[in-house]
């Protein structure tokens, strides 16, 4: 090779898409790489932006070639460094490895066999009959083996990246958002093989490749959105003393904001943005064209300059205003929302509730409801009247088998945000506990509740709740937090039931019309992983004496639960719950239990709750 032939193959940048990246090309991670290290939000994030991208354009009925025509969608850049056509990620393993997942997920839910072999060629590869993946990190093989098979996981400690990985796969199950289901699936996958790009930069020799890296990381092209709109401001505040102090006051935020995670400081500002400026949404219909809600989200600093005027930006006082009073004052209440959402908070407990359910648009809906000039006192009532109001809105919804993921969700909270800016307590208790009454989703408009393949973990957190609160309110210290906890060393969901149809058959003619029995809420507990292993499969005249060992809501079944045990009977009485033991457990058991359930779902989600919250 001549010299001047080196040169030219030294850098080589090109836009590929997700297939032409994947498809038969194989990428390694040295073993001195960094950890895998996305976390749920980042998930989330990517799910709510394809998912947003591709609904612009999907309509029932389009024809399947018309996807061609959709928009495109940018993921960002990778950095390779080809060792003599071996090719070493650099930088991008973590959207390759999160991909990869989404991949692996959408082979095992779609249909269409010869779809499902080209989703399959972007994952795996097969020569002289091995298979290997595309992304080949020898110690994650045999975990994405078993995701990719459907095979139980590998037992024993599992490595930082492994671990991170899996729980990954776990959000995407979650959080995959049910419009891009069903009928619109195969739509979805070829828009995202297709029409999803990234920038794929090689280097021939690992200093290079690690020239780019450094470079696009620590000079400009590593402005942020956050960085561009902080020069923008400062820019403009004319006074060298007063630019000073805005900008240390920004330098003293975004730290804190990063404390909680890498880029935080992007949603805290888009939040603030978002529940106090936002005046328009996209509207609901192919072709339409973005609006504030969306512009904010995608470009921040571009939307700040183009709307200054509205922002009444005209002077550099009222830059360094914006910057000293607002986003001081929001960015502090969004600091403190998140950290609320990660440790059970007194008086912001409903955060932490929503956040469970990874539902990120609380934080502008409860931002919007807050003025420069609220304090402590009464900010904070603002924000429990808020965050109780959506707890409420989220479970009524979840119990109804409506959807509650970030693209189903966005327009109506867009609306509450413009709705709730400005109101006093009073006024924002009334205004969405009249909301709740419109949107008409009691409990009672499903007594028929139940488990499903889709709604695990919102039936575990739900049942979380429910036993948490029958303790509680009996006079038992707060356990929900180890209620909650899922897989090793935590909870199940306990079918009072084992799944046995011919137990049953004297009720059940079918083993189907069983097993929706069965699932139904009022036939389900949470008990400790060990004892679903010991006991699950137990009739339910020897499990009932092993209940007894267990929390409240499962002893309840065993009529020594209310001997001796004042704090329940009191609970019982002032109550008005028809807690009562059931010595057997036949078809019309359930039936009590299941309306039990649903009367104690109306108290825990009972709209009076954001009225009390509204008082001083």
């Amino acid at each position: 090779m001549s010299s001047q032939d080196r040169v030219s193959r030294e850098i080589d940048a090109k836009s590929r898409t997700v297939r032409e990246l994947l498809a038969g090309r194989k990428y390694s991670v040295d073993y001195y790489q960094r950890e895998y290290k996305w976390e749920k939000k980042h998930v989330a994030d990517l799910l709510a932006d394809l998912a947003g991208t591709f609904l612009e354009h999907y309509e029932a009925g389009h024809e399947r070639a018309w996807v061609a025509g959709y928009g495109h969608y940018f993921l960002g850049s990778i950095i390779v460094s080809d060792r003599n056509g071996h090719k070493f990620l650099i930088d991008g393993q973590q959207r390759l490895t999160t991909l990869t997942l989404l991949l692996i997920y959408l082979h095992h839910q779609l249909e269409d066999p010869e779809q499902r072999g080209q989703i399959a060629g972007l994952v795996v590869s097969q020569r002289y009959g091995r298979r290997s993946f595309n992304l080949d990190i020898p110690e994650r093989t045999p975990y994405m083996e078993a995701l990719y098979t459907g095979q139980d996981l590998p037992q024993g400690d599992q490595p930082e990246s492994v671990a991170n990985m899996l729980a990954r796969y776990a959000d995407i199950e979650e959080l995959f958002p049910e419009e891009l289901k069903g009928a619109a699936l195969p739509y979805f996958t070829d828009w995202l093989i297709e029409n999803v790009h990234l920038i794929e930069i090689t280097a021939y020799s690992d200093e290079d490749a690690y020239t780019i890296f450094e470079t696009m990381n620590d000079r400009g092209l590593s402005l942020t959105p956050a960085d561009m709109l902080k020069g923008y401001m400062l820019a403009n505040i004319t006074d060298p003393k007063r630019r000073a102090r805005a900008s240390s006051i920004w330098r003293t935020r975004v730290q804190a904001l990063i404390q909680l995670t890498k880029g935080e400081e992007e949603d805290a500002i888009k939040s603030w943005l978002r529940a106090q400026h936002a005046e328009s949404i996209r509207e609901r219909r192919p072709g339409a064209v973005p609006q504030d809600f969306e512009r904010i989200g995608t470009g921040f600093h571009r939307w700040v300059r183009e709307n200054k005027e509205r922002l009444g930006l005209a002077s550099g006082d009222d830059f360094a205003r914006f910057i000293e009073r607002d986003f001081a004052y929001y960015s502090r209440w969004y600091e403190r929302l998140r950290r609320a959402a990660e440790t059970l908070t007194a008086g912001l407990e409903s955060v932490y509730y929503n956040a469970e359910h990874n539902f990120t648009l609380q934080y502008p809906v409860l931002l919007a409801a807050l003025r420069v000039d609220d304090d402590e006192t009464v900010a904070l009532r603002k924000l429990r009247v808020v965050a109780t109001y959506l707890d409420i809105l989220i479970y009524r919804r979840i119990w109804n088998f409506r959807a509650i993921d970030y693209s189903t969700m966005q327009h109506g909270m867009f609306l509450v945000m413009r709705e709730i800016r400005g109101r006093s307590p009073s006024e924002l208790a009334e205004l969405l506990r009249a909301r709740l009454d419109k949107d008409g989703e009691e409990f009672a408009a499903n007594p028929y509740f139940r488990l499903h393949g889709m709604n695990g973990p919102q039936v575990h957190r739900l049942l979380a709740r429910m036993t948490d609160y029958v303790e509680t309110r009996s006079g038992l210290p707060s356990r929900y937090g180890e209620y909650a906890k899922r897989g090793r060393g935590g909870y199940e969901i306990e079918h009072v039931w084992a799944d046995h149809p011919e137990r049953h058959i004297d009720e059940f003619a079918h083993p189907s019309v069983f097993e929706e029995y069965r699932n139904r809420i009022g036939g389900l507990l949470l008990l400790p992983k060990s004892f679903n292993a010991s006991y699950g499969d137990l009739p339910y005249a020897e499990k009932r004496e092993h209940y007894l060992g267990q929390n409240l809501l499962a002893r309840s079944l065993h009529e020594k639960a209310y001997e001796h045990n004042p704090g329940f009977v009191r609970f019982i009485r002032e109550s008005g719950l028809p807690f009562h033991p059931h010595g057997q457990f036949r078809k019309a058991d359930l039936d009590e239990r299941q309306e039990l359930y649903l009367r104690l779902a109306e108290q825990i989600w009972s709209p009076e709750r954001i009225l009390r919250e509204a008082a001083p």
